[in-house]
């Protein structure tokens, strides 16, 4: 019985922090795409400014889509770190193109 606790627990927790990371990205995403429309119905992004950005933001859905199916839906830890390295630059990339005294 206590074998199958050790093994069931960890498993378990694998499980969780993979649904986990995986609403992250997709919560993560979410607040993107209303940071970039926020700023088209203010004027801070130009349309052309927020069609790069959104492309940016396609393309990483793009490439976590063809991670997961590679890897039976899930992705490795260093595709989490990447995936959370290109969001980190899509963030940055978002709020330098809103504060650049360029309006629409």
């Amino acid at each position: 019985m206590k074998l199958i606790v050790k093994l069931i627990v960890p498993l378990t927790l694998a499980m969780l922090s993979t649904a986990a990371f995986a609403q992250e990205i997709n919560q993560r995403e979410e607040n993107q795409q209303d940071r970039i429309q926020q700023g088209e119905q203010s004027g801070q992004l130009t349309n052309r400014e927020a069609n790069h950005l959104e492309r940016r933001e396609a393309r990483i859905d793009d490439q976590v889509a063809r991670e997961r199916a590679a890897n039976g839906g899930r992705l490795t830890a260093a595709e989490r770190a990447r995936v959370n390295h290109e969001q980190n630059r899509a963030s940055r990339a978002i709020y330098n193109k809103k504060h650049n005294d360029r309006v629409r």
